[in-house]
């Protein structure tokens, strides 16, 4: 557990210390569903809407859980379905605070323009995120389907890496950019929450590094 420096005589952290570490980090990424799923479920019972966790994965990001629901219209697609990067509620909010590199080879692809309202111009997009950064959400206003608007939030670990989504969604006419600060509060509380599990420190208000 512990190494002493035989010219300083001073103690550090040993390798046995740092494999606990990475052991526990590899077990919040593994059990990332479980421990996000009750705040994903107690987030739709507040907001009746649909609710979804999204994970990066390659040049998308995964539905790993989907909360659905209670009304009548449900508009989740199932676990598992990869959503666009550039258009997608969720991969907007990881993308807006990821380390600018990986941002950048990301949107360095021609994109698929699925709506009337999709954004596929990469400066409007970087745009797009420094407003994302100051917020703390980010906007599907349907940008994959019409009718469908979407309000997602980052899950951040412990390395203050946005390694997750948790997003909103439901017809347009009930998630709107103005009329939505209730379910907003909600997200970015219950974002926090799941963040905090993840030995997260700083409010995502805070995390702001890319912006500067």
């Amino acid at each position: 557990f512990l190494q002493r420096d035989k010219q300083t005589k001073k103690c550090r952290l040993g390798h046995t210390v740092i494999n606990l570490g990475l052991a526990v980090n590899q077990s919040i990424n593994n059990n990332l569903v479980q421990i996000a799923k009750p705040y994903i479920d107690g987030l739709r019972d507040k907001v009746k809407e649909s609710v979804i966790l999204e994970v990066l994965s390659g040049e998308t990001t995964v539905m790993a859980y989907i909360a659905e629901g209670p009304r009548l219209v449900r508009l989740a697609g199932n676990i598992g379905d990869r959503i666009p990067i550039h258009a997608a509620a969720g991969a907007k909010a990881i993308l807006a605070f990821s380390n600018p590199n990986v941002r950048n080879a990301l949107l360095d692809v021609t994109f698929h323009r699925f709506t009337e309202h999709t954004i596929t111009e990469q400066a409007v997009l970087l745009e797009q995120f420094k407003e994302i950064r100051r917020l703390g959400v980010s906007f599907d206003l349907e940008e994959i389907d019409e009718g469908t608007s979407a309000i997602g939030a980052p899950i951040f670990n412990h390395e203050e890496k946005p390694v997750a989504s948790i997003v909103i969604a439901g017809p347009s006419q009930r998630i709107t950019a103005n009329d939505s600060l209730e379910m907003i509060s909600a997200l970015k509380e219950t974002a926090a929450k799941i963040s905090a599990r993840l030995y997260y420190k700083k409010p995502i208000a805070q995390t702001d590094r890319d912006a500067r």
